[in-house]
């Protein structure tokens, strides 16, 4: 018995133009994300010598996943999820908008830092449920 072997490219399902755009728009916030992590643990480093501060950083960009992660999921069970996105969205515009104008006002602290890399994550953490 002979069975015919279907032949698809893995790249097959970027043909579909839904499934492309969505793909690009992750990579392009996935880049934008690993950026914005790296720029702000390097301004740290720029803002204090404390190593305590430098490695809070990375504790205030992932303890959100942490903590709500498993509500994240639930919440995007429960409600609209377009809603969610459009809501997180914006949560996470406000904050970059908030860390960027006090970088370039040259205002911005160790803790203002900490505290707006955390509230940034904390979107991203509510965000992730709903986008996949």
């Amino acid at each position: 018995m002979h069975t015919a072997v279907m032949t698809t490219s893995a790249w097959s399902p970027l043909r579909k133009s839904l499934f492309r755009d969505r793909w690009i728009a992750s990579i392009v916030s996935n880049i934008g994300g690993w950026m914005e992590d790296t720029a702000a643990t390097w301004l740290m480093t720029s803002l204090t010598t404390s190593p305590l501060l430098v490695a809070l950083m990375q504790t205030a960009a992932t303890l959100p996943v942490l903590l709500l992660g498993l509500p994240a999921g639930a919440t995007a069970d429960i409600f609209d999820r377009r809603r969610l996105l459009l809501f997180w969205q914006v949560w996470m515009l406000i904050a970059a908008l908030m860390l960027s104008g006090l970088i370039f006002a040259g205002r911005i602290t160790p803790w203002s830092l900490l505290g707006l890399t955390f509230f940034l994550n904390l979107g991203a953490a509510m965000n992730g449920p709903a986008w996949h």
